[in-house]
């Protein structure tokens, strides 16, 4: 079964970054904009863990974090822009697993996620697809592999992250903008999307100079299109 995240965020840009990472990663997801309407989910549906905002419209991610303790021990991490010791110390003072200050990448977000929830009994990462396979090329999401035809490609870190993110949205249109800030967060220099591109065509296409599995979507962005999938 699918372990599913509650996002408790009300600022759609950031809702719709955590949900892509976290859906690329084999995780449910479930949104949520203010305390009352979490509050509704966790009521209604099976939450394996709450990511949470600190300034919620109407209240406090801090109340809504000791309401949700009162009645559940569901894993949770705070994400906020708050980074003072004091708001960290109340957050965990409150019962919550662990407190990641805005200014982490989605990626480490995630990762977080995942840590809280293997020291969660009954959870870890199950649920989560472990291979991926389109025509030759196979992806081993666990271990961190590629192979093409059977022969291993070697990636980077990065480079295996972003084929993971377009592996996940086959035939979708990804923009550059939204590729940098799902690897790299928000600040840097976004050409980076296409060097990276490149360096998977690279390893990847037959023809790296006619891609036809990592096509561009000229000023939109680029799909990942596999065989079976036109």
């Amino acid at each position: 079964m699918q372990p599913t995240v509650l996002v408790v965020e009300d600022e759609p840009d950031i809702v719709a970054l955590l949900r892509d990472f976290l859906s690329v990663a084999g995780f449910g997801v479930a949104t949520a904009g203010d305390a009352d309407a979490a509050l509704l989910v966790l009521d209604a549906h099976p939450v394996d863990c709450v990511l949470l905002d600190v300034m919620l419209p109407g209240g406090s991610g801090f109340d809504l974090c000791r309401r949700i303790r009162e009645q559940s021990e569901v894993p949770l991490l705070f994400l906020t822009a708050r980074g003072d010791d004091s708001d960290k110390l109340r957050g965990l003072g409150l019962g919550a697993d662990d407190y990641i200050v805005k200014s982490a990448t989605p990626a480490e977000v995630v990762a977080r996620v995942k840590a809280v929830l293997r020291r969660t009994p009954g959870h870890g990462d199950r649920g989560a697809p472990s291979a991926l396979r389109f025509g030759e090329l196979a992806i081993d999401l666990a271990a961190h592999e590629v192979a093409l035809a059977d022969r291993p490609v070697r990636m980077t870190a990065r480079e295996f992250e972003l084929l993971r993110v377009f592996a996940a949205h086959p035939r979708q249109v990804l923009g550059r903008d939204q590729l940098f800030e799902l690897l790299w967060g928000s600040w840097g220099d976004r050409s980076a999307v296409s060097v990276y591109v490149r360096k998977l065509r690279e390893k990847l296409e037959a023809d790296p100079a006619r891609p036809r599995l990592l096509v561009t979507v000229w000023g939109v962005g680029y799909r990942f299109d596999p065989p079976g999938t036109r």
